[in-house]
């Protein structure tokens, strides 16, 4: 059995029952999943974590499921790649690459599905929805499939067709608005009051953004059991960038870890970054933006955890950077021509602020700094087709030197 006592409300304190519900009655606040961490400690230990599977249920204890029954693709236990070139280039001798673009649909939102459609399967839905920005949709997609449900997948109709694709390919009914991911997600929230589907990302959020804790307890297990000096994240709508640091929490008041001093550090497009805007600005409420970026995925104008991400920044004395948009595509090659990983634009946006923070002197050159990248570069390869320019040649040696010293 799980250790889940609640869900409670994350501005009034009022507590509810375990269901499918994203908003408080009383304050339309949002919804947290409470935990009994005294129950768990008597229970979780390095050790029990250690013989469970090479994936993100080796934390089961931690996260709101019941039993042992879930819906996995495999999904977590990423490689953490200690990068040497790129940590040379920026002078940078504890740098480490969170390489979340190798999970099943190759990207993180494979971890916060697998929660989401287990408690889906636990609440007695047959049918998986939500609103994407593109990762979401492929990865509700596998996830419906592998638990033989129906998916109706909802994106902005001008979404990249590598992720179209990626999400088509499981069968889904795929919706495509005319309007940008705010238009599609208020669509979804209409349609959730109207069908019993399982939204993952509205009526099954405190669920669901659980699934994103994992990142920050991979990191710590796979640093050796302890948490980094930095961490670099991109954001949309913020709930990635708080449960990392949340996870990191829960490990330490578990005893698992030592005391967490991470400072936290979030990354957005210049075409798209309300929360960085309001953090720079010194202002306590993000004003929404209308999304103008090649990194669709982070493209949330209105992002439903930016007053908590926010706090989250002030708390850990972190930063918020804004990446300019002809930096993103420099930010990907960087990081595919240095260590041979090849990132989405949120990798761009992530990469390049970690080289601003570098180079303004912000990390140090020997903190242990953890950059997040969060989804595969084959899914935006829009953004880098202008890098195509092969030498075209006759089949002779001739022609290919000739080719070679016209290059």
């Amino acid at each position: 059995m799980g250790f889940v006592k609640a869900l409670h409300c994350r501005e009034c304190g009022r507590q509810y029952p375990v269901e499918a519900a994203n908003a408080c009655d009383f304050c339309f606040g949002p919804l947290e999943v409470t935990y009994d961490y005294e129950a768990m400690g008597r229970v979780i230990s390095r050790e029990r974590i250690q013989k469970g599977p090479l994936s993100m249920w080796r934390y089961i204890d931690l996260l709101p499921v019941e039993g042992t029954e879930v819906n996995d693709l495999n999904t977590g236990f990423t490689p953490l790649v200690k990068s040497k070139r790129l940590g040379r280039y920026l002078g940078l001798n504890e740098l480490y690459i969170k390489n979340d673009a190798v999970n099943p649909s190759y990207s993180f939102k494979d971890r916060v599905v697998s929660v989401a459609s287990t408690k889906a399967l636990e609440f007695g839905y047959d049918t998986l929805a939500c609103a994407s920005t593109g990762n979401l949709a492929g990865s509700v997609a596998a996830h419906a499939a592998r638990a033989g449900m129906k998916a109706f997948i909802f994106v902005p109709a001008d979404l990249e067709q590598g992720k179209m694709v990626g999400a088509a390919v499981y069968g889904p009914t795929l919706v495509a608005v005319k309007g940008n991911y705010d238009e599609v997600n208020r669509l979804c929230s209409e349609l959730a009051d109207t069908y019993h589907w399982a939204f993952v990302n509205i009526n099954m959020r405190p669920y669901y953004a659980e699934g994103s804790k994992t990142l920050g307890y991979e990191t710590a297990e796979q640093l050796g059991w302890r948490a980094p000096d930095h961490c670099i994240v991109p954001s949309a709508s913020g709930s990635l960038f708080t449960k990392i640091y949340k996870g990191l929490h829960e490990f330490s008041k578990l005893g698992l870890i030592g005391s967490v001093k991470t400072q936290m550090h979030m990354a957005q497009a210049q075409g798209c970054a309300p929360i960085a805007t309001a953090w720079i600005n010194k202002l306590e409420v993000v004003k929404p933006v209308r999304p103008n970026t090649i990194a669709k995925s982070l493209a949330i104008g209105n992002p439903a955890d930016g007053f908590y991400a926010l706090k989250v920044i002030k708390d850990s004395e972190g930063s918020a950077n804004i990446v300019h948009e002809d930096q993103i595509v420099e930010g990907i090659k960087m990081l595919a021509e240095m260590e041979g990983i090849f990132t989405e634009t949120a990798g761009g946006v992530t990469i390049s602020a970690l080289a601003a923070l570098a180079r303004k002197g912000v990390i140090k050159k020997d903190d242990v700094t953890v950059v997040y990248v969060t989804g595969n570069g084959l899914k935006t390869q829009e953004a880098v087709v202008d890098l195509l320019r092969p030498l075209v040649i006759e089949p002779t040696v001739t022609a290919f030197q000739q080719a070679l010293g016209g290059r």
